[in-house]
């Protein structure tokens, strides 16, 4: 296949971008999307040109590095798949493909498509986690979780951290990410004991971050690789009011 493709071009975060065209020939319908850009990037090289910079890690559909907007849509226009699991057979001969990265003020361009995403990560470690005191580690089997919880939680678990729902939230919210990790652990026995300064301490993180408000389109559940029901956004705003108000009457108290 040979392909047009049109990649944003931006050489860090206060420099102005934008999209630059090249040609790719021989391009195999069985290439994955990120070897079609490992191709172009060989022939830049070789050019003595600037090489397309943009994020990768596993290229298992595991880390969620691999963020790019393809044609409009965030990982390109296969559901439940991320961009570096996307192949070269979902275009056809002679195609126009856009690639650009996450549009989100929380997530500024480092450089061309690799955006800075550790506002996730400051979100994850405002209360993402559970305390559990050193020693061995405890039985799998030695705290009891009921079968419909644990699907529940285990749905809520596969949340990959891609940013996917902030790419395609018109207003960038991150709402579906953190309904995910908080819902994950809410379900659980072990998350019990932080359950309230959980959810409190990481909306108030997302907040700090500057992500929108959840507009209630769905576009993130539609758009997420890993299929996270927004049924989790519903979850996190029934812990954050009654965290919220047990908060408050401690503070009427």
């Amino acid at each position: 296949m040979k392909l047009n493709l049109k990649i944003w071009r931006q050489k860090n975060s206060s420099s102005p971008g934008k999209m630059v065209d090249y040609a790719v020939d021989h391009v195999d319908k069985d290439m994955s999307f990120l070897e079609m850009i490992d191709v172009l990037n060989q022939e830049l090289i070789e050019k003595g040109e600037e090489p397309v910079a943009f994020d990768h890690d596993c290229r298992e559909g595991i880390c969620g590095s691999c963020n790019m907007f393809i044609n409009g849509q965030a990982h390109g226009p296969w559901e439940r798949t991320t961009t570096c699991q996307l192949h070269m057979r979902a275009f056809k001969d002679g195609d126009t493909i856009y690639i650009e990265p996450w549009r989100a003020k929380a997530f500024p361009v480092i450089k061309d498509l690799v955006v800075d995403r550790t506002a996730f990560d400051r979100i994850q470690q405002a209360g993402g986690y559970v305390s559990v005191n050193t020693g061995n580690a405890v039985d799998a089997n030695a705290v009891p979780v009921e079968k419909e919880l644990a699907d529940m939680a285990f749905d809520a678990a596969a949340c990959i951290g891609c940013g996917a729902c902030v790419a395609a939230c018109t207003n960038s919210s991150a709402m579906l990410f953190v309904s995910a990790k908080v819902a994950h652990l809410a379900m659980l026995p072990q998350g019990q004991p932080e359950r309230k300064e959980r959810v409190l301490s990481m909306m108030e993180a997302m907040d700090k971050e500057g992500f929108g408000a959840c507009s209630n389109t769905e576009a993130c559940e539609a758009s997420c690789p890993k299929a996270i029901s927004v049924s989790n956004i519903a979850l996190l705003n029934r812990e954050f009011f009654s965290a919220s108000a047990t908060a408050n009457l401690k503070k009427d108290k």
